[in-house]
């Protein structure tokens, strides 16, 4: 439940012979997320750990705020800073930036929301009503690590909704100006002189979408520069991700999925691979939802293929507070090293398994 802070405020418009009766609020909010994970085979001996994760649970942890100012005529001034949190130390997240989640500004209208700053962009959008797992421990963020983190620095967005035809961009200048971001960082600034491509990001989205059933595609490109991570090294280098999904209500369960190709154009070559995803969600009882979810990646001309398959139990003991358990299997094949939990560790090759209860709350 969000806590919001409202006021009337008069504004004096400039050059403007009277005042305007504006309607403002900030909205505060949270997220808080954490528990205990057990993962087998996390080095080459085979090893197994018991931890306390950083990055996530079922959900990233997280403090924002939100803002709308009312303009007249049904536009709106909005903002939304958020701050990524690391609930085993404190620590902020993405990078330790106090908004690393995002931090932007805009417009909202009967045309759509503009914004400028760092903010999610329509990789994130796409997945948001197909993947049943969200950001969970394990997930198929642990294949693509780059998904929970689709976000751009730099960045002006832009998202619709026609008559349930949703319509969304950006266009980044430079995508992420951070070295030490986790494992998505790609320390990639860009805005050069000389250069507009180096670290450039565009990304699209064309969905439609109901209540009932949903289809969506999404196309993201970056282009590297000196330093980047990844192999993006060059602006001639790039990590390009399309992606086709959907989702189907059946009844009061979902059905949802889609395959996310990617190929990547680094200095030691180029890397393409498919990632194919399908789960459900249904709620079992009325406080508890289980969501299951069967993922592969494919990498071309490699064995270094990986299966996963992931239950999650959520159990909630009011609206805001839930308790959530996970099971887990990662089986990597050929050189491939996959961890199950995101951002873990796994010896080549070697298949993983892993379980995880924890406790979220949101205010």
């Amino acid at each position: 439940m969000n806590n919001t802070i409202r006021c009337a405020c008069a504004l004096l418009a400039m050059g403007a012979a009277s005042g305007a009766m504006a309607q403002s609020s900030v909205t505060v909010y949270g997220l808080l997320d954490t528990g205990l994970a057990h993962v087998t085979n996390t080095n080459a001996a085979g090893d197994a750990v018991t931890k306390m994760p950083s990055l996530t649970g079922s959900f990233p942890s997280r403090l924002g705020f939100r803002g709308t100012e009312d303009l007249g005529d049904g536009l709106q001034a909005i903002f939304t800073l958020e701050s990524g949190l690391a609930m085993d130390t404190g620590a902020m997240g993405q990078g330790n930036r106090l908004f690393g989640r995002q931090a932007s500004v805009g417009l909202k209208g009967r045309f759509g929301t503009v914004t400028l700053g760092r903010q999610i962009n329509m990789s994130y959008v796409a997945l948001m009503k197909t993947d049943v797992l969200g950001p969970n421990l394990f997930s198929i963020n642990s294949i693509d690590l780059y998904l929970p983190n689709a976000r751009s620095d730099n960045a002006i967005g832009y998202l619709g909704n026609f008559n349930d035809v949703v319509l969304g961009a950006t266009y980044s200048t430079g995508r992420d100006g951070s070295a030490a971001g986790g494992p998505s960082a790609t320390n990639c600034p860009g805005e050069v002189p000389g250069n507009a491509r180096a670290c450039r990001q565009v990304t699209g989205l064309l969905g439609y979408e109901t209540k009932a059933f949903g289809v969506n595609a999404s196309y993201d490109i970056m282009y590297g520069n000196a330093g980047a991570a990844n192999g993006l090294t060059s602006s001639d280098n790039s990590d390009r991700r399309v992606t086709v999904n959907g989702y189907w209500m059946a009844g009061v369960g979902k059905l949802a999925g889609g395959v996310i190709e990617r190929t990547t154009r680094a200095a030691t070559g180029v890397t393409r691979s498919d990632l194919y995803y399908f789960g459900g969600s249904y709620p079992v009882a009325p406080q508890a939802t289980l969501d299951v979810q069967l993922a592969r990646r494919d990498v071309k001309d490699s064995d270094a293929d990986a299966t996963m398959l992931v239950a999650r139990l959520s159990y909630y003991l009011s609206r805001r507070t839930a308790i959530h358990g996970s099971v887990g299997r990662m089986r990597n094949a050929g050189a491939s090293a996959i961890a199950l939990d995101a951002g873990g560790t796994v010896g080549v090759g070697k298949s993983q398994n892993g379980v995880l209860a924890g406790l979220r709350h949101t205010f």
